[in-house]
């Protein structure tokens, strides 16, 4: 059997390495349009200010492990042009030297990832001007970031944006965050994003919330952003505006892809044609709780769905269950939390919801070193079926948020909470926790 798996990343490798334990003959060819295998991009941020020694460091495998332990025909540079199913072939050309070639398949997964969305404005070329998705990007990022870069501007307030711009401030760069929306992170509700812009504030990044980038000036380098409102002097320019499917080369290949882009697959990871699987940030995400097809590109998410691709292109039947909208992220001091919808979510899918929102402790309130959990929970207003969760605070809300997510998947009551044998000692937690108080209130 001839695998041809296209993106050498999260779920392209977790598919692959899925296929070698499946099927002893595979043959597998991988097609990865960079130079690097099998990174891991949430690390990127951490690289600018030195938690990540190098770009290195995030590699999970390298290519030559690939191709000399696993015996993957693992490629680099090879750049996917066109899918034509009918006649089982993938055809592109090779970045290094321009030549064309052409590839047939039994079975193909399509693991494109996502690219970070670049609108068409004026001076989007100029030098200073970055994305952070490969490691080369991180790396030409790294070379100039001197001591002559004084002042960096990000442009959107998401998960990269927020983590960046702590990693900016860490080293001493002053930072403006410009976000076309009314706030910050706006995977979490208003109420909650108010916590985050006063953790922001509070180190000193200037925020522009309600304003759009139209353009950059300077000669040959960024030397300003020029916004709907205003021009501001800057030195670097960091762009976190979003991502979209890699899928514009499958335009006439017949695949269903959704209204972002995004292939269309079922619980098997199978696209709308037959032998050709997708996975990842270039697929759709079935939602538990809003129950449709969805586009949360997360790195958890693309290495499940890549196994789960991996195992039904080889011959065992798995299915995926789903997504529940789990995500955390650090920023400065806080830990920021989420699972599920939001009030948000809720109001725009018209689910009748309740909310309970609490501020707590993560341990016993009279030992040492507790610290606030701000906590807010939505469910059904008929049901009590637990919908989702919001948890920031300086310590805890990881362990709680995936109590919450678990609830999610498990399809749990609010009052449900309550039996949950959680873990206690002083140290950690108190007697009830925190989400088990708020189940207590209802």
């Amino acid at each position: 059997m001839k695998y041809v798996i296209i993106g050498g990343v999260a779920a392209g490798m977790s598919a692959a390495m899925e296929i070698k334990r499946t099927d002893d003959a595979a043959e597998i060819t991988v097609l990865e349009r960079g130079e690097d295998y099998s990174y891991g991009q949430c690390g990127l941020p951490y690289v600018i200010n030195g938690l990540v020694p190098s770009t290195k460091d995030v590699i999970a495998r390298t290519v030559e492990t690939f191709r000399e332990k696993y015996s993957i025909d693992a490629r680099i540079y090879t750049n996917v042009t066109k899918v034509d199913p009918q006649n089982h072939q993938v055809i592109g050309f090779h970045l290094d030297s321009n030549q064309s070639f052409t590839l047939k398949y039994d079975r193909l997964l399509i693991a494109t990832g996502a690219d970070p969305i670049l609108p068409e404005w004026p001076g989007i070329d100029l030098e200073g001007i970055h994305t952070l998705k490969t490691l080369q990007d991180t790396d030409g990022l790294m070379t100039e970031l001197t001591e002559e870069i004084k002042h960096v501007t990000i442009v959107g307030a998401g998960y990269i944006g927020l983590e960046v711009a702590e990693s900016f401030r860490s080293i001493g760069k002053e930072v403006t965050l410009i976000q076309r929306g009314d706030q910050l992170a706006k995977i979490f509700d208003e109420d909650m994003s108010k916590l985050i812009e006063k953790e922001a504030l509070y180190h000193q990044i200037d925020i522009k919330l309600v304003e759009e980038v139209t353009g950059f000036s300077g000669k040959e380098r960024v030397e300003a952003v020029i916004t709907n409102k205003s021009t501001y002097s800057t030195d670097l320019v960091l762009l976190s505006a979003g991502v979209k499917p890699n899928t514009d080369f499958l335009k006439s290949s017949g695949i269903q892809m959704n209204k972002e882009g995004a292939i269309r697959v079922n619980a098997y990871m199978e696209s709308s044609i037959p032998n050709v699987y997708a996975a990842g940030d270039c697929a759709t995400h079935y939602h538990m709780i809003k129950q449709v097809d969805d586009y949360i590109p997360l790195g958890t998410t693309a290495n499940k769905q890549g196994r789960i691709a991996g195992a039904n292109m080889a011959g065992n039947a798995i299915t995926f269950k789903g997504i529940v909208g789990t995500s955390i992220i650090k920023f400065f001091d806080l830990d920021l939390g989420r699972t599920g919808i939001t009030e948000t979510e809720a109001k725009r899918l018209n689910i009748p919801y309740q909310i309970e929102t609490r501020e707590d402790t993560n341990q016993a309130g009279y030992y040492p070193g507790a610290k606030t959990l701000t906590i807010k929970l939505i469910f059904h207003q008929k049901t009590s079926q637990l919908l989702g969760g919001q948890i920031i605070g300086r310590k805890g809300v990881d362990k709680r948020i995936d109590v919450l997510a678990t609830a999610l998947f498990n399809k749990m009551t609010i009052q449900q909470l309550q039996d949950l044998d959680l873990a206690y000692a002083p140290p950690f937690n108190s007697v009830w926790d925190p989400i088990q108080k708020i189940s207590r209130k209802t």
